[in-house]
């Protein structure tokens, strides 16, 4: 499993919504965009699929924007954003697009993948939206490069 750019936007988005909502904050979709360096339309289509399925709210008005309910951060993991995005994972589904790639008929490079892809779904299911807007809100990690002149 590779992640699509829906994905990758999805999640950075969550963990931005959730440090605005840890520090009791709506933000709108044109900052959220700017802040994940996605494309605006993209972006809303993404936010649109995440508030359907229940992962992030959206307010209406003055005062209104996305938003967490902070109790929930530790119960909202990755693996949660995408599949909401992408629909169930496969754990069969071939690296290389194969359509016939099997433990018996592999692609080159199947069977080393598969211990990844398993990794990779063990890490989405442990690593909650709090884990991770936490760290970036603490300054161990980051959401966006910052130009250095």
């Amino acid at each position: 499993m590779i992640f699509t750019k829906a994905s990758e936007y999805g999640i950075k988005a969550a963990v931005y919504i959730a440090q605005q909502s840890i520090g009791n904050k709506r933000v709108g979709l044109k900052t959220i965009a700017k802040e994940i360096d996605s494309p605006e339309a993209f972006t809303a289509k993404i936010l649109q699929t995440l508030v359907k399925d229940r992962i992030i709210k959206s307010t209406q008005g003055p005062k209104g924007g996305f938003h967490l309910e902070t109790e929930t951060l530790s119960n909202v993991r990755l693996l949660d954003i995408v599949i909401s995005l992408e629909g169930p994972i496969k754990n069969n589904a071939c690296v290389l697009g194969l359509k016939e790639c099997s433990a018996t008929k592999p692609c080159p490079i199947h069977h080393k993948f598969k211990a990844i892809n398993k990794e990779l779904i063990k890490m989405l299911s442990e690593t909650t939206l709090d884990e991770m807007s936490n760290s970036v809100i603490n300054g161990f990690t980051f959401l966006k490069y910052q130009n250095i002149d």
